[in-house]
């Protein structure tokens, strides 16, 4: 690997994915400088996506006002039907005033540059930018930063950088890895008529697959087929494969924590965080996480050995209090190793997602004469006696057991409070909680 050292530490964009308003917010409270959104028309999220043209208008006032950005996603690969309601959107985004447009398609390029010449593209990792001359050729085409593909190896992110110094580049650093070439996949569309490349992809490599065989086990030869069925669809596949139930395309998770201090250097403007589809509380503990990683990379003088300690604590937060797949630093410093779960759909963890504070201030001060509370939507079950951990932005933990909760419509005294009903409850923190700090309580 190339040397780091000779090369100028600088401080790039933080990049949170952003599926509702609420979302978009944590990402922000929780220190990201930019979001990516869109609607489900042209963007590669149409299910768990709340944006209209009219709350993504909001999202952007939102961003504008404390110096943040928001990137609208036209990334899907188009067809004519798609192509013929792109001008009347543009026009309606052109108002709405996004700082940049995601696009992965040619086409949608030039139509871009027809109705709306002044708007800033970045090229979307479905175009599988991962070379130097590719990236000259976006560049020369009007594309101002490529979001590389995350097939591209670290060597290849300095090359690429030093060929085009004045180009903007981008990688993803945390969240799903795809098991095809950059999400070109054709499994959903082919098993449930639903397209990853439009955006609804339903992931069947994370399906529990069931083997079969026409002959009993002791009567196969080696290497015989067998058919596999993912549970609960009428399709078939015919493998060379004896493993009964395996997760075959269930690929590990990228986490690119340890390897902040590399990243810090690389020449990258924007490091990228997948997941328009996760919750509020993945939001505050990745992004919290990443983003106190750039800044202590960044503004310290930590020698290499205190930065691999860093970089460590912060791996841990991220191994234990998320569900994720198992991790995996994916192709960008070549593992090299099988990185697949095929024990189980994703992992266990012993802290749930329970709540977030929706005002630190709750209004209602009076329950026992004096309290002042905070107002929390519950998410997930949340009782009396339960050991939580307040997140705060900026990456502070209050640690409590739950003493008292009171419902916040009435006044009265809850034992338990449990998420799908709309509940927000009044919790005594002795202090004041930041509007958007997320709870977990240890469920083991």
């Amino acid at each position: 690997m190339k040397k780091i050292s000779k090369i100028k530490i600088r401080k790039p964009e933080l990049l949170a994915p952003a599926g509702n308003l609420e979302k978009m917010k944590t990402a922000f409270a929780f220190g990201a400088d930019a979001v990516y959104a869109g609607i489900p028309d042209f963007s590669l999220r149409t299910r768990i996506n709340d944006f209209t043209l009219e709350s993504l208008a909001q999202a952007v006032t939102y961003a504008h006002e404390r110096k943040k950005k928001v990137y609208v996603t036209i990334n899907i690969f188009a067809h004519n039907e798609h192509l013929a309601k792109l001008p009347n959107y543009l026009k309606s985004l052109k108002k709405i005033n996004p700082d940049a447009l995601i696009v992965s398609d040619p086409g949608v390029i030039a139509i871009i540059k027809k109705h709306w010449p002044e708007a800033e593209i970045h090229l979307s990792t479905q175009a599988n930018c991962t070379n130097g001359a590719a990236a000259v050729f976006w560049q020369q085409a009007g594309v101002k930063r490529v979001i590389l593909g995350r097939e591209v190896a670290y060597e290849d992110i300095l090359a690429i950088k030093k060929e085009a110094p004045k180009l903007e580049l981008e990688s993803f650093i945390h969240g799903a890895m795809c098991m095809a070439y950059s999400g070109r996949c054709f499994l959903s569309k082919y098993l449930v008529d639903r397209s990853g490349n439009l955006g609804d992809c339903v992931q069947p490599c994370r399906w529990h697959y069931s083997a079969k065989s026409q002959k009993p086990k002791d009567q196969r030869l080696d290497n015989e087929s067998i058919i596999i069925s993912p549970d609960g669809h009428d399709v078939e596949f015919e493998l060379i494969e004896e493993e009964h139930g395996s997760y075959i395309l269930n690929s590990n998770d990228m986490c690119l924590m340890r390897r902040m201090p590399e990243l810090m250097v690389s020449g990258l403007d924007s490091l990228k965080i997948e997941g328009r589809a996760k919750s509020a509380y993945y939001l505050a503990v990745v992004v919290g996480a990443y983003r106190q990683a750039i800044d202590v990379l960044y503004e310290s003088k930590m020698e290499a050995k205190a930065q691999k300690r860093f970089a460590e604590k912060s791996y841990k937060e991220l191994e234990d209090k998320l569900v994720h797949r198992g991790y995996t630093e994916g192709f960008m410093f070549g593992q090299g190793q099988l990185a697949q779960n095929l024990v189980n759909s994703h992992n266990s963890c012993a802290w749930e997602f329970c709540g977030q504070v929706v005002s630190a201030s709750a209004g209602m001060q009076l329950i026992n004469g004096k309290k002042k509370l905070t107002l929390v939507k519950i998410h997930n079950a949340l009782r009396v006696g339960d050991q939580i951990e307040v997140l705060l932005p900026g990456c502070g933990i209050i640690k409590k057991k739950v003493d008292k909760i009171w419902d916040s419509a009435t006044g009265e005294s809850l034992a338990s409070a449990h998420g799908g009903q709309g509940k927000a409850v009044l919790i005594d923190f002795k202090k004041d909680v930041p509007e958007y700090s997320v709870i977990r309580r240890k469920t083991s």
